[in-house]
């Protein structure tokens, strides 16, 4: 096992909550824009749900972020530099480029939440229609791709044991937020009664997404070697069995004749797969 030279990391709950809720918000907004844009009217009002449910949940990402810190009321010191007041952006550390990333997004989490509220009632606002419209969407689902993603990326440049030791806990973490937050708005459209086209294509999203999650997932402990052992003690067992059960079992559902139960048992299983995955590897490789 490789050497490491510093105190292990403490993250807690917090974190894992962010993870989690991070990758279903910007996942569900970059499929909200890609069913805007490369959809049809049967689309739309999925796309409009993607984008209702990107801001709620990501509002308590900065919430779990600043009680992780333990001291709150200092988080601004990750935006603000406290000596000259000027803008504190560190492009070498990944923890100041996640701060300025999940401000960024929130900002065009915000407007798209208004324009779909403002959809609600038969307006839409101009700034969103358009070219421009297609250049503001684009650029968000590309903070949101990066958002999901991240979360991966900042474990494994962490220079912790474990997590530095593998490459791919970026793509597996971005290919899992894409996957929960299609099954958290197949999920809604279900209970929302939407139109079977977008759920269709939401199915056979996740379908591509949860294969994705698997093949980095195998990628991810081949890169580990030895070391991933550690995550695969007794006390992490059980939490393997539901990551299993949350991607290959939705898998299966998904090739389903059977319509409306499998898919929203899929989604469940799915969010929940989504979850374990992130305990097991935060907490796995600090204990």
């Amino acid at each position: 096992m490789p050497q490491h030279f510093v105190a292990p990391p403490q993250w807690e709950w917090y974190i894992v909550w962010y993870f989690f809720l991070g990758g279903i918000a910007g996942g569900a907004y970059a499929l909200g824009a890609i069913l805007r844009l490369m959809g049809d009217q049967r689309d739309a009002p999925v796309s409009r749900l993607a984008f209702l449910l990107t801001l709620p949940v990501l509002a308590i990402c900065p919430i779990l972020l600043t009680l992780d810190l333990g001291r709150p009321l200092r988080f601004w010191h990750m935006l603000i530099d406290s000596r000259t007041f000027g803008l504190n952006f560190k492009y070498w550390s990944p923890m100041s480029v996640g701060a300025w990333v999940l401000i960024i997004f929130s900002l065009f989490a915000f407007v798209s939440f208004l324009e779909a509220l403002g959809s609600l009632r038969g307006s839409r606002a101009p700034f969103l229609s358009g070219g421009l419209g297609r250049v503001f969407m684009i650029i968000g689902a590309f903070f949101g791709l990066f958002l999901a993603g991240y979360t991966g990326v900042l474990l494994s440049v962490s220079n912790q044991p474990v997590w530095s030791d593998t490459w791919a806990l970026g793509g597996l973490f971005l290919a899992s937020g894409l996957s929960v937050a299609a099954a958290a708005l197949t999920l809604m459209t279900r209970l929302g009664r939407h139109d079977a086209s977008a759920e269709a294509k939401l199915s056979r999203a996740d379908r591509y997404f949860t294969i994705l999650e698997l093949v980095l997932l195998v990628v991810f402990f081949l890169s580990l070697g030895a070391v991933g052992s550690q995550f695969l003690q007794p006390r992490w067992m059980a939490l393997w069995v539901v990551v299993l059960v949350g991607t290959l079992v939705p898998l299966a559902l998904h090739l389903s004749t059977e319509r409306r139960m499998p898919a929203m048992l899929a989604a469940v299983l799915t969010l929940v797969g989504g979850l374990a995955l992130r305990i097991v590897v935060v907490f796995g490789a600090q204990m």
